[in-house]
């Protein structure tokens, strides 16, 4: 039988987690310009990137981990340093990267990974994955997986028509406001992963 406390456990983890709504200006930002077509294909790209990652992770994440010798902490810092570089581009306006490859690159870094497919998301999954014996659970926790992804590429492709109402003016705004504010997530990731790494030490 299908287990819906664990479905909705894990799915509220993620979604407390990935965080569709506060996702979406950063999505606004790091897409402005580009022509909606293009927009609601990287929608979702983004959104299966990110669930492309989390179901290698939540298949074989530990094994991954262990066989590279990689900490969850030394993967925060990284994902927190990744996104860091990110925020800044957004707050001086620097990009120099050509459109094409920009597209590709927004898609999966960092709108895949590390915002929506980052280190406690992957954890999570992990842990929910190691924590369903039975076939239920499995399913239970599966279908929360593939529930969250949808939700976010609904946030995402549907955010596009802020753009029609806040125009040009406003989505520079909108980019220097993402730009802070995931500088501020970019910090608070690294601090966590050192605050680990001292616990751990």
């Amino acid at each position: 039988m299908f287990d819906v406390a664990v479905f909705g456990s894990l799915f509220l983890t993620l979604f407390v987690i990935m965080d569709p709504p506060g996702i979406t200006p950063i999505f606004l930002a790091l897409t402005s310009g580009r022509p909606a077509k293009v927009q609601r294909r990287m929608a979702g790209q983004a959104a299966a990137v990110a669930f492309g990652v989390i179901a290698v992770f939540g298949i074989g994440g530990q094994q991954i981990l262990d066989y590279l010798h990689v900490s969850v902490p030394a993967l925060m810092i990284a994902g927190g340093l990744l996104l860091l570089l990110i925020a800044l581009s957004l707050l001086t306006g620097k990009s120099d990267e050509p459109s094409q490859t920009k597209d590709v690159n927004v898609a999966l870094v960092p709108l895949g990974m590390p915002l929506l497919a980052g280190p406690g998301a992957i954890v999570s999954v992990i842990l929910a994955v190691q924590h369903a014996p039975g076939l239920a659970d499995q399913v239970a926790v599966w279908s929360a997986i593939v529930a969250m992804h949808v939700v976010l590429w609904l946030t995402m492709r549907y955010s596009l028509l802020i753009i029609r109402v806040i125009k040009e003016g406003g989505v520079v705004l909108v980019t220097r406001l993402s730009g802070m504010m995931l500088s501020a997530i970019a910090v608070q990731q690294i601090i966590n992963g050192v605050l680990q790494v001292a616990h751990t030490a």
